[in-house]
């Protein structure tokens, strides 16, 4: 019997396996998943956590409920893996071998990789990407007396790049209902030049930071932080003071990656945009936040991967040829405050544009424009993603490839063609 071998039991690692197992026979492949932990988080609520809507119990279930009981799910740390033997090599010493592997390790913050961080950790220098650090802010947030707060980007990639955007426009709200507002400066500060990569959502998105009071420091890249003197300190000199810092450190892919040689810089590993199958291996393929692919580091953009590779892998399977299937395509919900979401839905050519989402003229989500029914949208994706995206249950009217019925480009950027790549 072939194996099928998953390494990461998140979002896309869990969703592959749904899908394969219904389509390769269990008489001749053998599906097996690797986690470290038994802990799948919903990763969208650690934004609600800080301010108090969730606690870390309320977003996390066991990773192995979400499995095919014919699938074999082993909680183990990894070593490495070798691909020149198709053998991936477990801490404590056993081996496993593998027929097609597929890396789906996912993306951590890296607060080490910037000097001084990890001198103010959870004391003036607070994280809301992981459980913990989402429920020490949460404590720091209550006793802040006042000051100012900044919300910084440290370098990208990260994983849902908007979430910074959500925690200012959430901390200004939640503010102003506590009658706290007038008290707490909120800066933002990213190594970006706007307040998103494209032109049309960084006028829509950086109009809202005004509108909010918000100030935004662009083209900072951070050299060090000073945690003795509460500053950020970039490497064009310039300092940014605060007395708390939220920030966004480096994400990066896994320690194991690195530890097989197999990744860039960043520990990402070089992954084909559109087949999805590694550039130097061809039994070797990668979903979500694992790869290099220049497009956003998302649970939306695993989904719609995940379909994808499925097939792809099927076709590997069968000798055929893969398609070149993925077109980049990203959905998600921004919450602006007051019970208000902004909706972006865009790929690797397309930006995020205004419009109507998901049929043109009738919606009933309007993108790049705050509305309380893409705010509901946005509360009842927690149970979606439970119930229809991690079992791979189609998500109607959201296919995998993005569609550009309801879509309206602005005068002067239909004037100027495609807006590019999304990195």
């Amino acid at each position: 019997m072939k194996r099928l071998l998953i390494l990461g039991a998140g979002t896309g690692g869990t969703v592959m396996a749904n899908l394969l197992r219904k389509r390769l026979a269990p008489g001749d492949w053998a599906i097996t998943v690797v986690d470290r932990d038994n802990e799948h988080y919903y990763q969208p609520g650690f934004l609600f956590i800080p301010f108090g809507f969730f606690k870390k119990e309320d977003i996390v279930k066991p990773r192995s409920r979400f499995l095919p009981r014919t699938v074999e799910f082993i909680v183990a740390e990894v070593d490495r893996i070798d691909p020149a033997s198709n053998e991936v090599l477990f801490r404590d010493g056993r081996i496993l071998t593998y027929d097609i592997l597929i890396v789906a390790t996912g993306a951590d913050i890296v607060p080490s990789e910037t000097p001084g961080m990890v001198d103010g950790w959870r004391d003036t220098i607070f994280d809301f990407y992981t459980p913990d650090g989402a429920t020490a802010l949460a404590e720091k947030l209550k006793a802040f007396p006042g000051g100012r707060l900044v919300i910084h980007v440290n370098e990208t990639p990260i994983k849902c790049p908007v979430a910074p955007l959500e925690f200012a426009f959430f901390c200004d709200w939640c503010l102003r209902r506590h009658h706290r507002r007038d008290k707490i400066e909120l800066v933002y500060v990213t190594p970006l030049s706007a307040a998103f990569t494209k032109p049309v959502a960084s006028k829509a998105l950086g109009a809202l930071l005004a509108e909010k009071r918000v100030g935004m420091i662009a083209d900072f890249n951070a050299e060090r932080i000073d945690a003795t003197a509460h500053k950020i300190v970039g490497y064009d000199g310039r300092e940014v003071p605060y007395d708390l810092l939220v920030t966004v450190p480096t994400n990066m892919g896994s320690e194991m990656i690195e530890r097989s040689g197999m990744g860039d810089e960043f520990r990402f590993l070089p992954t084909d945009p559109y087949t999805l199958r590694s550039k130097k291996h061809e039994n070797i393929f990668a979903i979500g936040d694992a790869t290099d692919v220049p497009t956003s580091k998302a649970g939306s953009v695993a989904h719609f991967q995940a379909e994808i590779l499925a097939r792809n892998i099927v076709r590997a399977i069968a000798g055929k040829p893969l398609e070149p299937a993925f077109d980049g395509h990203a959905n998600c919900f921004v919450e602006s405050g007051r019970g208000r979401a902004i909706l972006i839905d865009f790929n690797y050519d397309v930006e995020p544009l205004p419009g109507r989402f998901p049929f043109p003229v009738i919606g009933p989500m309007p993108l790049l424009k705050p509305s309380r029914i893409n705010h509901w949208g946005k509360l009842a994706f927690r149970w979606i993603y439970w119930h229809m995206l991690l079992p791979g249950r189609p998500i109607p009217f959201v296919p995998a490839r993005m569609k550009m019925a309801g879509k309206r480009r602005p005068a002067s950027e239909a004037a100027g063609g495609s807006a590019g790549k999304t990195p």
